[in-house]
């Protein structure tokens, strides 16, 4: 499973972490990808990982609740 947003392609971001003997270790940075339910052709709603950056933009819409009568 890939960790990347399917709006922006953001990804895993690797380097160091450094500690106070300035000893190097390597690591990864994820993104902070959640799983949400996203309006698609015809008003239906597909799943989709999205990052948060593009939640908060507006990026993501969400499909319309049906009304029960």
């Amino acid at each position: 499973m890939a960790k990347v947003c399917d709006i922006c392609g953001k990804g895993p971001v690797t380097g160091n972490t450094v500690s106070h003997a300035h000893n190097k270790n390597r690591r990864r940075w994820l993104p902070n990808l959640q799983k949400v339910r996203m309006a698609g052709s015809g008003g239906n709603g597909i799943s989709v990982r999205v990052c948060t950056r593009c939640i908060r933009s507006g990026a993501v819409v969400k499909p319309a609740v049906k009304a029960v009568s």
